[in-house]
């Protein structure tokens, strides 16, 4: 089995050492990972520079390739000139944070496995609940298992899987869940500070409106010791409103 690994924490992140090292039992992994952390780069693509693609090594062992670019570039260059073939899956993360809810929207980490996804590949991403310890390894574990059971169902070409894991002990862990995505949002603000110059700047704050989380969905179940799994797609179509819509006298 052939293996795309990407993330958004940087090729140096801990979580991507724990998911190589995990998922190097089911086939050949090859890795194509920002050379820098590019948290919350979305979607992104690069158009307005060339990418540069480097070989990285730790000590005397080669661990893949560095890419000053976002998470979906790593994708696609990782398809286009690094592996020059379909891998059989692409596998994001172990992102540091859980990607639940409206956050799948700003991921990297669910961007790349995303872009997988759009390219025909059967593309998960994965990601642990934020800890002030986190077990890396204890969730690439968790992850690969879920993983390799997936992959067993044989499903559609371009199926896309967000797999969240509690943070929380390996034996504490209750058991996986498919859940829905939580749609609530967050209630935005920034803290406005001042720099020794003069010049005013914001830092961006937030916060979950817990008490409107629905628990038969990704974020509840996390936060109740689940291992979440939540298959996306990347048509954003709203096919209810479409139909509505059609029914609408429009004219220009």
């Amino acid at each position: 089995m052939r293996i795309l690994l990407v993330n958004d924490d940087g090729i140096h992140a801990p979580g991507l050492a724990a998911l190589k090292a995990e998922m190097s039992t089911m086939g050949t992994v090859t890795v194509s990972a920002p050379d820098v952390e590019r948290s919350a780069a979305g979607h992104s693509i690069t158009l307005d520079k060339p990418l540069r693609v480097r070989e990285v090594y730790v000590g005397n062992e080669f661990l893949g390739y560095g890419v000053d670019g976002s998470p979906a570039d790593c994708v696609k260059i990782g398809l286009s000139e690094i592996l020059r073939g379909k891998p059989d899956l692409v596998l994001s993360g172990v992102n540091l944070g859980a990607n639940v809810g409206i956050n799948v929207l700003y991921s990297g980490t669910v961007a790349a496995a995303l872009e997988g996804a759009i390219l025909g590949l059967t593309s998960f991403a994965v990601s642990l609940a934020g800890s002030k310890k986190p077990d890396f390894a204890g969730a690439a574990k968790a992850a690969s298992k879920v993983v390799r059971r997936l992959m067993q169902m044989d499903p559609p070409a371009g199926s896309l899987f967000n797999i969240n894991v509690p943070a929380c002990p390996p034996e504490e862990i209750k058991g996986v869940r498919f859940a829905r995505q939580c749609t609530v949002s967050y209630d935005d603000g920034f803290i406005m500070r001042t720099d020794p110059r003069g010049g005013k700047y914001f830092w961006m704050t937030g916060e979950l409106k817990r008490q409107c989380v629905e628990p038969d969905t990704d974020t509840a179940l996390l936060d109740a010791g689940f291992v979440t799994v939540t298959p996306l797609q990347y048509d954003l179509t709203d096919r209810g409103l479409l139909e509505k819509a059609r029914e609408w006298k429009m004219d220009v």
